[in-house]
């Protein structure tokens, strides 16, 4: 079977973007990380929950963690650079695992990217790390300055999250 150029070159061009976002957010450079967003990204985190099989979605969209837009992210960075920023304080020390991506172009100029989020998380001098895992729903989308992030969905794996808060970027 031919390899696909273009299929591979978006693969690559969508791994580099994640890798370098990814990196960003571990090196607590969310300024940085703000000027990969559109003016109209949609950031949500919706509640999971746990149902019989057959009882309707496991993903409760009435009251998400988060549900952010460019104004609000940018409140979140702003607060964590202040002595309010009590959750984060002294800051975590994180490392985002991004795997499984799979690219596929919408309309012009967007891109659809599905990944696998697994976020390792150390506060302090506490021993026990924290994990959470997830799937991520992401349209990237082509512009002058290259590939920004207009929509993000984070759909956690755990119904109940083993953390102390829930103070970061997913």
């Amino acid at each position: 079977m031919p390899i696909d150029q273009a299929a591979l070159a978006l693969w690559f061009e969508s791994v580099s973007w994640l890798d370098n976002e990814a990196q960003l957010l571990d090196a607590g450079q969310f300024d940085q990380w703000l000027s990969l967003l559109t003016e109209d990204i949609r950031y949500v985190v919706p509640v999971r929950v746990t149902r019989e099989r057959g009882g309707g979605p496991d993903v409760h969209l009435g009251a998400p963690h988060f549900q952010d837009d460019l104004g609000t992210l940018r409140m979140r960075v702003e607060r964590l650079k202040t002595e309010f920023a009590w959750a984060e304080d002294p800051p975590s020390r994180t490392r985002r695992f991004v795997t499984n991506v799979r690219p596929r172009s919408l309309e012009k100029p967007d891109v659809a990217v599905q990944s696998n989020l697994l976020l390792y998380r150390s506060r302090g001098d506490d021993p026990r790390p924290e994990l959470i895992s997830a799937e991520r729903h992401d349209v990237l989308r082509r512009t002058s300055d290259g590939l920004r992030l207009s929509r993000r969905e984070v759909i956690l794996d755990q119904a109940t999250l083993p953390l102390r808060n829930l103070a970061l970027m997913l």
